[in-house]
């Protein structure tokens, strides 16, 4: 029995794609992308879903009067779509408790930077490296963990440390751990959760 894999998109999908790749390459541990899910129509991820042939789905954020009342919907689907694996690859909702609850340890998200620098509320996309940059660190990275309750708060399953280079915008930052680190590590850590390899202990994850 496969895996089936649900990923969660607002955008352009590189991440997504990455997943994509990945799975062409036969590299998803015996995962299965089921399903490629948006936040609002248009979205070009979802143009990357269909190129593939994995069935795209919207779930539109502005047609919900809350947070909440969307991820309800959310499980629902999922649910619907017998998923195992959800995956967050740029997907810009904060999710609130039903989807933790329902899918514990099987959420998750990849964040461009070393958790626990630069993360929690307010802290996405090209914010994250104007932060890294403003504070002057030498390194910063992606981390991917699992999403629990608390915003990027959840235990860490890999890291990767990207060197931060004189004369770096934001845009050549995000670009470098796209690259370097995001694309690499968030399908690897998919594959060990489709090989059955990890195991979460309290916040430690083991890999075996």
């Amino acid at each position: 029995m496969s895996t089936r894999i649900a990923v969660l998109v607002s955008g352009g999908g590189t991440n997504l794609q990455a997943l994509i790749d990945a799975q062409s390459r036969g590299e998803l541990g015996g995962g299965e992308i089921a399903a490629v899910i948006s936040s609002k129509a248009g979205a070009y991820a979802l143009e990357r879903a269909k190129n593939a042939g994995i069935p795209g789905y919207v779930l539109p954020r502005k047609e919900f009067d809350s947070n909440q009342a969307m991820t309800v919907a959310l499980v629902e689907m999922l649910r619907e779509l017998q998923i195992d694996l959800v995956v967050l690859a740029g997907c810009m909702i904060i999710f609130t408790q039903e989807l933790v609850d329902s899918y514990p340890n099987a959420i998750m998200n990849v964040h461009p930077a070393l958790i626990p620098s630069f993360c929690g509320q307010g802290y996405y996309g090209l914010h994250v490296h104007e932060e890294a940059l403003r504070y002057g660190v030498k390194l910063s990275g992606a981390t991917v963990h699992f999403v629990s309750a608390e915003c990027d708060g959840g235990p860490i399953i890999a890291q990767k440390a990207v060197a931060v280079l004189e004369g770096d915008t934001p845009e050549t930052l995000q670009k470098r751990i796209m690259e370097q680190a995001e694309w690499k590590l968030l399908p690897e850590a998919v594959s060990l959760f489709c090989q059955g390899r990890i195991t979460v202990e309290g916040r430690t994850v083991i890999i075996r």
